[in-house]
């Protein structure tokens, strides 16, 4: 007797978990959102999706703006033309330490509709900032296939472009005119310090770019982060490669000389904050190379999209290296930038 009802209770268990984790069948036929889509929010900003089949559910990776490129919290088709996607975060309503310490869970939902190869949508959910609700219109459009990995010996370069003069800013702008620039040269330095004031309102600093743009090309500089400073070298204003204080730590896609979120250096060449650092990037074919401090620690590996602060969705389009300037301090020399033909 108590055989036959452990079966009973065993078989509704199953039962009841198969209605509750519907599988999706034929994913790859029934539904036309799966693969990967850049997004252009209104207004400014770059997102990423990347729709995918995870052992038949469905499943999804989301970048909004800025940040890091992270798994969804949810997403699923609403109908057969509507993907429905959300993406929380934990927020603390006070002040750490305060006796009454609560967390929220703040859920933003995107809508996106499909017709054929391009996607409309709206994000929506708490504003970033105080009270009331953020909302967004967007387009997508999916990302041409990856191509393969390149053969690195054959690269061509030209005449290699020395991009800083170690004199003033020549060739160099803010990416927005509006902010302040933190940007100035020193001893030959190309430094950026963005102080903020003790009292008053915060002070929006800007990125510098170069005004001329560029396809493929190796790029060589040096830099120096002080301690538990921030920074980041955009190529083609898509592609953030970390510039960071991250010496004695373990590997991870937000270290220095990382594909911000996106790429884990394969081995660790920091040196400690405050001294001269070098980096050698090359970028052929939507393939990244990285060799930092005389180590190779990308090698000719995949970019899969943009990263979070770039500024152009067009994977295959030139664009202009960038430099961070709103986070923390830092300084550069020697930049020197070499077009592949």
């Amino acid at each position: 007797m108590k055989n036959t009802s452990l079966f009973i209770a065993v078989l509704f268990f199953s039962s009841s978990m198969a209605s509750a984790n519907p599988t999706f069948k034929s994913l790859t036929t029934e539904n036309e959102f799966l693969g990967t889509w850049t997004l252009d929010v209104e207004g400014g900003g770059v997102g990423w999706l990347n729709v995918h089949d995870n052992q038949g559910f469905l499943d999804a990776e989301l970048l909004w703006i800025g940040g890091s490129v992270l798994p969804v919290s949810d997403v699923y088709l609403a109908d057969e033309n509507t993907l429905v996607v959300t993406r929380t975060n934990e927020v603390n309503m006070f002040k750490d330490g305060a006796a009454n310490e609560r967390k929220h869970i703040r859920t933003y939902t995107l809508r996106i509709k499909k017709s054929g190869d391009r996607l409309q949508g709206t994000m929506t959910g708490p504003s970033w900032e105080g009270p009331g609700e953020t909302s967004d219109t967007f387009t997508g459009k999916r990302m041409p296939p990856m191509p393969e990995k390149p053969d690195m010996s054959q690269i061509k370069y030209g005449k290699p472009i020395t991009l800083f003069n170690g004199k003033d800013l020549t060739g160099w702008k803010l990416i927005d005119p509006e902010h302040k620039n933190g940007f100035k040269v020193v001893d030959g330095q190309l430094t950026n310090n963005p102080v903020q004031p003790e009292q008053g309102e915060h002070l929006h600093y800007g990125n510098l770019r170069t005004e001329k743009e560029f396809m493929d090309f190796n790029l060589k500089l040096e830099v120096n982060v002080p301690e538990g400073s921030n920074s980041g070298i955009y190529l083609r204003g898509l592609y953030e490669i970390q510039v960071v204080d991250s010496y004695g730590k373990e590997l991870d896609p937000h270290n220095m000389g990382a594909l911000y979120s996106r790429i884990t250096p394969s081995v660790t060449a920091e040196k400690p904050a405050g001294e001269w650092q070098t980096l050698d990037i090359t970028l052929y074919d939507r393939h990244l190379t990285v060799v930092f401090n005389g180590k190779k620690i990308i090698d000719n590996q995949p970019m899969a999209g943009p990263t979070g602060g770039a500024i152009s969705s067009d994977v295959m389009a030139p664009g202009p290296i960038y430099l961070q300037g709103d986070h923390g301090t830092v300084a550069y020399r020697n930049i020197v930038l070499t077009p592949v033909l």
